[in-house]
């Protein structure tokens, strides 16, 4: 049986969304996955050099992989009036050209920060680390993403939040695309047409299971909060709207390229449904 890699974050909506595969509630036709989870632009970096089968990304890499990968309908995250938070300390102001921590180079809310704030000092270091930098004093301020945006120090205060400038440069009336999965183009179309499926399917059952697998995981220790903590984060980032690509999704993902086109970050100007497994290809195949 053939074993293929699935990479995904350690935070709390990945882990939520495969482990239905893990524990066995769902499993491919012909494959074992094995998982590996690493911090989002470990995995972003992952993806370029080829690393893994199937991936979780941030959307805006995608335009950078599109050759080698193919996009996931599946396991995706949006944000629907909230997202990453540029924060800071208490009383300061922020200068033109202030020194900021982001958590990637080819993450989504680094792609609109740099957009927004062309003028700011760059630094990247791992999510975990963003808010200490700012309260030591290493960094201005810093963009804090996954579970750091429900609970954070009283020392810091929010400057701006990504969902605003989102709606600013999109133009509002679209979800914020953060992150999805991507799968290698070198795999056999048929296998990859099973692989997106199983997913797919985990990702279902985990939704609909929510109230038996999350204890679960809470119980096991593989979820860095507690259950309320949890409870919240997975109805901002895991739920109905994760099992499926919609069209208004579509269009969101298609606005976040063409804004990182027309600011000079992209080569080319593409659309996502370009990009999709053609998953109508068994089902022809058999007429």
């Amino acid at each position: 049986m053939k074993t293929i890699s699935v990479a995904h974050s350690p935070d709390a909506d990945d882990i939520f969304m495969y482990y239905a595969i893990k524990f066995g509630w769902v499993t491919p036709n012909d494959a074992k996955f094995t998982n590996i989870a690493d911090d989002i632009e470990t995995l972003n970096k992952a993806t370029l050099q080829g690393e893994y089968d199937i991936c979780a990304i941030s959307f805006a890499l995608y335009p950078f992989v599109k050759d080698d990968y193919a996009l996931l309908k599946t396991a995706v995250s949006f944000g629907e009036g909230y997202g990453p938070k540029l924060i800071k300390k208490k009383g300061t102001r922020l200068k033109k050209n202030f020194k900021v921590a982001l958590s990637g180079e080819f993450t989504t809310n680094g792609l609109l920060f740099k957009i927004a704030y062309p003028n700011a000092r760059i630094t990247y270091m791992n999510f975990l680390e963003i808010e200490q930098a700012v309260i030591d004093g290493v960094v201005d301020a810093g963009v804090l993403i996954h579970e750091s945006i429900l609970n954070f120090s009283d020392e810091l205060e929010v400057e701006k939040e990504l969902w605003d400038i989102w709606v600013e440069l999109s133009g509002g009336d679209l979800p914020l695309p953060l992150g999805g999965m991507c799968i290698r183009r070198s795999l056999p179309l048929h296998s990859a047409i099973d692989y997106e499926n199983t997913l797919i399917k985990a990702v279902d059952v985990a939704n609909k299971n929510r109230k038996v697998l999350a204890p679960m995981l809470l119980d096991k220790g593989l979820i860095r909060v507690d259950a309320d903590t949890l409870d919240t984060y997975l109805d901002l980032y895991a739920n109905d709207n994760s099992v499926e690509l919609s069209d208004i999704q579509y269009k969101a993902l298609d606005k976040l390229f063409e804004l990182g086109y027309k600011n000079g970050f992209y080569e080319n100007l593409i659309k996502s449904q370009d990009f999709l497994i053609p998953s109508l290809y068994k089902e022809l195949r058999a007429k």
